[in-house]
């Protein structure tokens, strides 16, 4: 057996195809060391529990799902970023089905501080790059937002739109576009 692990990188890419192949069950530091081909102890130089090796890999699979499109394209205006998030859920829920279930989602309540955090700092990216949409889409109106009604308040509220559609595993932005449609253009 290997006792060296080549980096924290390897384990979490394993970490997720063991949660593609065979789900959240799959997911604990003995599996994890032994699709590596490593020692246990290998794992705990870079992740201290089982509730961090999951924290870290949960992170993990929701960059690799929502990772910034190559042609750019999709972040132009806001109707192509939300489609492009719609189709990264779609994606996201046949590669590692059960992932955006109330209980993968749920699951860091049981845990520590740290799997909520990580969870927090993943969602609050995402809510930053809708905003960043949001504020350079030509199409909008100039009068769209106020002071009361913010590019933020809206962005969250679009966010929580697609948390809402994920956990319904709905994948069709044409409810959430009309939305866009008609209160920005």
């Amino acid at each position: 057996m290997n006792t060296v692990v080549t980096s924290k990188e390897d384990i979490l890419k394993t970490s997720r195809e063991l949660m593609e192949q065979q789900g959240w069950s799959a997911l604990n530091i003995r599996s994890v060391a032994a699709a590596c081909g490593v020692s246990v102890g290998s794992i705990y130089n870079y992740f201290d529990s089982k509730a961090a090796l999951v924290s870290a890999t949960v992170e993990s699979i929701w960059g690799e799902i929502f990772h910034r499109a190559e042609d750019g394209a999709a972040f132009e205006d806001t109707q192509a970023c939300i489609t492009w998030v719609y189709g990264q859920m779609e994606y996201g829920c046949k590669k590692y089905p059960g992932f955006f279930t109330l209980h993968s989602l749920g699951f860091l309540r049981e845990d520590k501080a740290d799997g909520k955090r990580r969870m927090q700092q993943t969602w609050q990216h995402m809510l930053d790059g809708l905003c960043f949409v949001l504020r350079r889409d030509p199409r909008i109106r100039a009068d769209a937002f106020t002071e009361q009604f913010t590019v933020e308040r809206f962005a969250d509220v679009l966010f929580s739109l697609m948390l809402s559609a994920l956990l319904r595993q709905d994948y069709d932005s044409t409810a959430i576009l009309e939305i866009v449609c008609r209160t920005l253009y």
